[in-house]
């Protein structure tokens, strides 16, 4: 009897828990839409103001990104840039202390908030790499609600907030398993992989069930035949490959500083480099006439279905949007920004490849740019060919992706977002740290420096 009654305690503690994590990931799915929503709103309200004057972005801009670095370095500190690279760093951190603060929902809303402002203030910037950060952010509250002592119940529930997060983000709930796989974890454990699956799909669902069942891109036929099609395999992996790996590693420089009396404006006045940014911003999108604010979601849609042709000055000007927009210090991603400069290539490059249908060269394009940056050709194969609907493509973009990898490997060697999570690692060690009631875990493994 005595036996009967503890395994009952047992029973419904743990139901207690996998409703409490499953709650958590309906969470995870409602706060992305409406993340989403907010992100749409966004571009709307900078598209009307545009309308009205293009040259008021030459005062909103710099406003707008001085505010949002001021705000993340005084109330939102560990908000600012993708989220991608907090989420990595908290996988790896001993002190719970600090993963607490990196993954709090203050945080968490501020990324909201003030990714949102960056949106309508015109930053090259993205919402799905903060919506992992969101995604964990609240799969940790949950752990902690639940007071877990064991640390790998908590990794588990981090690395399942960052994969619903994706999951939800784009409607690619197999995206972000391969993403939890391959970019967080760099591992699969069966300890975890439970946690990770249910809160992908409970997320990914709840997304479905707000908005729909809806690609990211739309739906595309396009197909690439074995023969002369393939020319555009090694044509977009080699050159996506070296945009993409030159991106990176002028990124991870920036992280480490800028040079010269750049660099110490940087470091000494942030909020003003900032307002310089938004200016040299604005310059940009007034010379583009508005095509470089925001995601860029709208021109990689219009490229990849064919309704829109951009010149080469597109994909040029936003690389180096995107740049600014990081180098500033705002909260935003990199993945929207990243596959509308990578369709901006394959749609340039489409013209130098008749004998392949330009749709199939658009999405090789997006794919190998895509791939070079985050140097993860799973993830990346999978995510576009979730966000087109399109299977027949799966082969000539996974020949693509790990070609383009393989190019930016060898010029950026380092995966972007383990450099910039080492980079927090880096800040985290030299701070003081602060004492708690919490069981430390056993000292992770470092972060490998290739995959």
């Amino acid at each position: 009897m005595r036996h009967l009654r503890r395994s009952a305690r047992i029973t419904t503690e743990q139901w207690r828990r996998k409703l409490a994590c499953w709650a958590a990931a309906v969470v995870v799915g409602v706060v992305a839409v409406g993340f989403a929503m907010a992100a749409d709103a966004a571009a709307t309200l900078r598209n009307h103001i545009i309308a009205i004057s293009p040259w008021i972005m030459l005062a909103l801009t710099p406003a707008g990104l001085a505010l949002s670095t001021w705000l993340t370095r005084t109330w939102f500190r560990g908000a600012q840039g993708s989220g991608i690279p907090q989420t990595i760093a908290t996988l790896h951190l001993e002190n719970f202390a600090i993963i607490d603060r990196l993954l709090s929902l203050r945080v968490a809303a501020g990324k909201i908030v003030l990714t949102t402002l960056g949106l309508v203030a015109g930053g090259s910037i993205g919402r799905e790499g903060p919506s992992v950060q969101i995604g964990a952010a609240i799969m940790h509250a949950c752990g902690r609600w639940l007071n877990l002592s064991t640390v790998s119940m908590r990794r588990g529930l981090i690395l399942a907030g960052g994969a619903s997060g994706v999951s939800a983000a784009f409607n690619t709930p197999l995206a972000g398993i391969v993403f939890a796989i391959e970019e967080l974890s760099h591992s699969f454990e069966q300890r975890t992989s439970g946690t990770m699956l249910t809160g992908v799909i409970l997320s990914g669902v709840t997304a479905i069930a707000l908005v729909g069942n809806y690609s990211y891109f739309g739906h595309t036929d396009v197909v690439v035949p074995i023969g002369i099609s393939w020319i555009a395999v090694p044509t977009c992996g080699i050159l996506g490959g070296i945009g993409g790996g030159v991106f990176s590693a002028i990124l991870i420089r920036a992280t480490r500083g800028l040079p010269g009396g750049l660099g110490r404006f940087a470091r000494g006045r942030p909020v003003a480099f900032a307002a310089a940014c938004g200016l040299l911003l604005a310059v940009i999108g007034i010379a583009s006439d508005g095509i470089t604010y925001g995601t860029g979601y709208e021109q990689a849609h219009e490229i990849i279905e064919g309704k829109t042709h951009y010149p080469a000055s597109f994909f040029i000007l936003k690389f180096i949007a995107t740049i600014i927009s990081y180098c500033s210090g705002i909260p935003g991603g990199l993945f929207a920004p990243s596959l509308a400069i990578g369709a901006g290539f394959g749609g340039w490059v489409a013209q130098f490849l008749p004998h392949t249908t330009p749709g199939a060269v658009v999405l090789l394009g997006t794919v190998a740019y895509f791939s070079a940056v985050v140097q993860s050709p799973l993830t990346a194969s999978v995510i576009v060919m979730e966000m087109c609907d399109n299977q027949q493509v799966t082969l000539a973009l996974l020949a693509t992706s790990f070609l383009a990898y393989g190019v930016s490997r060898m010029i950026c060697s380092q995966p972007l977002y383990a450099a910039l999570a080492e980079a927090f690692l880096d800040g985290m060690a030299t701070a003081p740290r602060t004492p708690v009631a919490t069981p430390r875990p056993p000292a992770a493994p470092p972060l490998p420096a290739a995959r």
